[in-house]
């Protein structure tokens, strides 16, 4: 264990971005990958490089579905900094249906904080499939008007364009439609949808843009 840190600690000094990654990552163990990988990146070692990424070296970090759930639990959506958690900091937790859910949803862009997001405009919306059983996003209402005020909240699940908490439109019942945050700068943005199952011959009966160039802008920050 004290290897593996080490070597995560080395490999983030030399890297400009950390991805955490969702997809059933680390086969969903235990009790979902999300709580096993925040575990190991409070890790004193790790939380020490996360900060000078983010504060020194003008990092960025992504987390999607799995690698959302651990930034929300490291802290770093929406505070920005790994951060003991309270009972009033938002969480993910069970969808409304209680079961996993597999679907294609339509995602509304709703700030552009982000520079994950710069190839985006305010408005638009995009296809992503979903695929996941702890895809709820709750706050105390302080923090919701927090996030919205910061421009935090940067996309969101809709219908018809607009943000929606209607099932199945919103697959979760996430408050506020809330489907990714974004720490204070937007230099860490996690959100629930699979922005990255995106390439040629995939989902051809579903018409919709599935590509919002997350990747391509994360990689012209530094250019």
């Amino acid at each position: 264990i004290e290897e593996s840190v080490r070597a995560i600690a080395a490999a983030i000094s030399r890297a400009n971005i950390i991805a955490f990654p969702g997809g059933f990552s680390g086969g969903d163990e235990p009790d979902g990958s999300g709580k096993f990988i925040a575990t190991t990146f409070r890790n004193p070692l790790i939380a020490e490089r996360i900060a000078e990424l983010l504060e020194v070296r003008d990092g960025l970090i992504l987390g999607i579905c799995n690698g959302f759930q651990a930034l929300v639990k490291l802290g770093l959506v929406p505070y920005g900094r790994v951060t003991e958690l309270t009972e009033k900091s938002p969480t993910l937790t069970f969808n409304n249906i209680s079961r996993h859910v597999s679907t294609i949803v339509d995602i509304r862009v709703a700030s552009l904080l982000s520079p994950w997001l710069s190839a985006c405009k305010v408005g638009e919306v995009y296809k992503a499939p979903v695929s996941h059983g702890e895809g709820k996003f709750v706050a105390p209402a302080e923090a919701l008007e927090k996030m919205r005020a910061g421009g935090q909240i940067a996309t969101q699940y809709a219908r018809a364009g607009e943000p929606t908490m209607r099932s199945p439109y919103n697959p979760n019942g996430s408050m506020w439609g809330i489907e990714g945050i974004t720490s204070p700068d937007g230099r860490v943005f996690g959100k629930m949808g699979h922005a990255e199952r995106t390439g040629d011959n995939l989902y051809k009966n579903i018409d919709g843009d599935f590509d919002m160039k997350i990747f391509e802008s994360g990689v012209g920050y530094f250019g």
